[in-house]
């Protein structure tokens, strides 16, 4: 072994051989541990040690070497120290890993008998391996698709659970980074309208051995232990680093076909959990700079998260480590942005949320992290940690607010209606004040976390019993109304009621100012029979249903043509907030009554009924050319109510003949009672649980 160099940290090939390289303030000795294709070991101590970086460089040792690092220190829980040379660790920068985690009282420091204990068993048998990678990869002319937020579409989507069950899949590329590149996956995406595909977390994770042992799976990801590393359980080739290549031919696809990635990231804690968790790589290389420890005690964890621990973003290696993680998906991964999970996790610098935090700082002046998509989940479970409108101008966020209130308002929830005209315009109360735009909001009424569209508009209670956690799993305040029925229901009145309701979301969502965020299935009536936390759950209750869904094309196409209407009128994707000027004689929004189509007044918004204009020469932004903006105007027929109505229009100084362009009642427009526009003064039916979109025409 040469000497080798600190940096870069982990493993790096250069053609030649690979050099080594670890952090650990607390080690007195580590060995590199080479591992042959039989599982044989071969051990060897780093030669350097500086700037705290533990370094080596071995010739001839290239792709798919398997290898793991065993630290020597001193192990003392009480005062936060946990080496033991035992326990065969991950490599915190592997770029891929194999194998996973064969569950084994080996991969503990202690002996589950004795929680205070040492446990002297050699854990290599059972632990993960770190694998030396081939960088070099042929891009083309891939580059950066920089796909403005205002003309985003974003679609949440698991890898598995997108793709495992689709029939024109090949088998052996389902629920992988291949199936999800395959050529109907990209058809369906552009026909949706998609332009980011938004990944749950594909950093390397474990799947918990409690829920293993329920034959249960960690299927959500959120459990993460290589920051790295794209998770093997997702390549079809999944031996000697072939998930790097596999993750980038997968990117390379969809950039081609004019779709972002965007990477959920875990970055608040790891899968060694709490004092009792394994110790699988940060606990036994340096547990004080990755954790946050218990000040008195620091035998135990602080944990802001749920899972047992929290990521020491205090300390200057655990910050290192998380901003090269997002530089290195950026430039040798290529993906386009991040969504930060309980971001709010990252911004405790010691117990309140900073939004002054020095992560926030990093990130703000990296000249290559600042510059892509960053979305935040801004909350925790900590004290404080509902941080929806509290993260600094450069950041989106996963706006809870907005979620709440189209879920209330399409569940018939009265005295909503200001809260709506709030959320629909793009939340300036949560983000005017900083200087940020409506593209900071992104609008969601589902996600991976609760019931899907189909399943908020089909039951009132949760059903996770398949958790197999007496139902104590899971949020259990849903805003959610069965239609008159809990679960599936063959009463076809119930059943296009709905329908509808889910069109009256899906368009509320998809012509909102903001960024509109679809969860995968909801536009093929995908259902988890009522389980809104199907964390555990890697099977048909949480994959997308494609032949099923084949019930449910005309629910698809209505998507496709609302995503084609809000990329056709910048008016539904303004950069601006509203402001109430006049153009023409009008504003540029006017919020009015059903009865006889005047201004709202105070008790108007108390009713359950309002209508929306559109000033499409209201526009303040220029193109991208300097020009003015001039687009169509519209009026939006709000009636989330129990019965139907009649909305009188509004004054010739709005429009004079209007056509109808979204009925959610009548999704296909095929009423033979209803003319094909409206004139000024008229009175349209609107039915209950309905919107309706129509155009100015002149």
């Amino acid at each position: 072994m040469w000497p080798g160099s600190p940096y870069p940290l982990g493993a790096t090939y250069d053609g030649g051989g690979t050099n080594f390289a670890l952090f650990s303030e607390v080690a007195e000795r580590v060995e590199l541990c080479l591992f042959d294709d039989a599982g044989n070991e071969t051990r060897m101590d780093l030669p350097e040690r500086e700037a705290l970086t533990w370094h080596g460089y071995l010739p001839r040792v290239g792709p798919g070497q398997r290898y793991g690092f065993r630290v020597h220190g001193p192990f003392d829980p009480g005062a936060g120290l946990r080496c033991n040379p035992h326990k065969l660790l991950l490599d915190p920068y592997a770029k891929a890993v194999d194998g996973g985690i064969e569950w084994n009282e080996a991969l503990f420091s202690y002996r589950f008998d004795d929680p205070d204990s040492f446990n002297d068993l050699d854990s290599a048998p059972y632990a993960m391996k770190s694998v030396v990678v081939n960088p070099f990869f042929d891009w083309a002319n891939d580059t950066p698709l920089r796909i403005p937020f205002h003309q985003t579409v974003i679609y949440e989507a698991h890898v598995k659970g997108t793709t495992n069950a689709h029939p024109k899949i090949p088998e052996d590329v389902r629920g992988t980074y291949s199936g999800l590149a395959h050529p109907v996956m990209l058809e369906h995406f552009k026909r949706l309208g998609v332009t980011a595909v938004e990944l749950m977390p594909v950093h390397q994770f474990v799947h918990d051995g409690g829920l293993v042992e329920k034959g249960l799976s960690n299927y959500w990801g959120y459990n993460t232990i290589g920051f790295f590393a794209p998770h093997n359980g997702y390549a079809s080739f999944r031996h000697q680093g072939g998930q790097v290549q596999e993750f980038k031919t997968m990117v390379k696809a969809l950039h081609r076909a004019g779709i972002e990635v965007i990477l959920d990231v875990v970055y608040n804690h790891t899968a060694e959990g709490n004092h009792l968790g394994p110790t699988l790589s940060f606990r036994g290389i340096d547990n004080a700079a990755y954790y946050r420890l218990v000040d008195d005690d620091k035998r135990y964890y602080y944990d802001t998260t749920g899972t047992g621990n929290s990521f020491n973003v205090r300390h200057h290696e655990s910050l290192r480590l998380i901003m090269d993680s997002l530089r290195y998906w950026v430039t040798e991964m290529h993906v386009d942005g991040f969504r930060f999970d309980l971001a709010a996790t990252l911004a405790r610098e010691f117990h309140e949320v900073d939004r002054l935090a020095a992560f926030f700082d990093l990130v703000n002046q990296d000249p290559i992290v600042s510059q892509v998509k960053l979305i935040a989940e801004p909350w925790d479970v900590g004290d404080g940690g509902y941080q929806v409108g509290g993260f600094p101008p450069l950041w989106t966020e996963w706006n809870g607010r907005y979620r709440d209130t189209v879920r209330d308002v399409w569940r018939g929830e009265p005295g909503v209606l200001g809260e709506l005209a709030t959320r629909f315009t793009g939340s300036p109360d949560l983000y005017e004040i900083d200087g940020r735009r409506p593209i900071a909001s992104i609008n969601f009424v589902t996600a991976h976390d609760g019931f899907t569209l189909q399943d908020l508009v089909s039951f009132n209670h949760k059903h996770n019993e398949a958790n197999g956690e007496d139902g104590n799993d899971g949020e259990s305040h849903n805003r959610s109304w069965n239609t008159g029925a809990e679960g599936a229901s063959d009463d076809p009145e119930i059943v296009a009621m709905r329908a509808r309701r889910v069109r009256g979301m899906l368009t509320t969502l998809l012509l909102s100012q903001g960024v509109p965020m679809l969860s995968h299935g909801d536009e093929l009536g995908r259902t988890q029979r009522g389980n809104n936390n199907v964390y555990a759950q890697d099977n048909e209750l949480s994959w997308i249903d494609w032949t099923g869904g084949r019930e449910h094309e005309s629910l698809t196409n209505f998507v496709a043509q609302l995503t084609r209407l809000r990329a056709e009128h910048p008016v539904f994707r303004r950069r601006r907030f509203f402001d109430g000027h006049e153009v023409g004689g009008v504003t540029d929004i006017a919020w009015l009554r059903a009865s006889d189509g005047g201004p709202m007044n105070d008790d108007d918004w108390k009713g359950d009924t309002v209508a929306v204009y559109l000033n499409g020469r209201g526009i303040p932004e220029p193109d991208a050319l300097g020009e003015e903006i001039v687009d169509d105007s519209f009026l939006l027929l709000f009636n989330p109510g129990a019965s139907d109505v009649a909305f009188t229009l509004p004054g010739e100084e709005y429009g004079s003949s209007w056509e109808f362009v979204v009925d959610t009642a009548d999704p296909l427009l095929a009423s033979p009672e209803r003319g094909s526009n409206a004139k000024a003064g008229e009175r349209v039916d609107v039915p209950e649980r309905t919107v309706v979109v129509l155009r100015c025409l002149y």
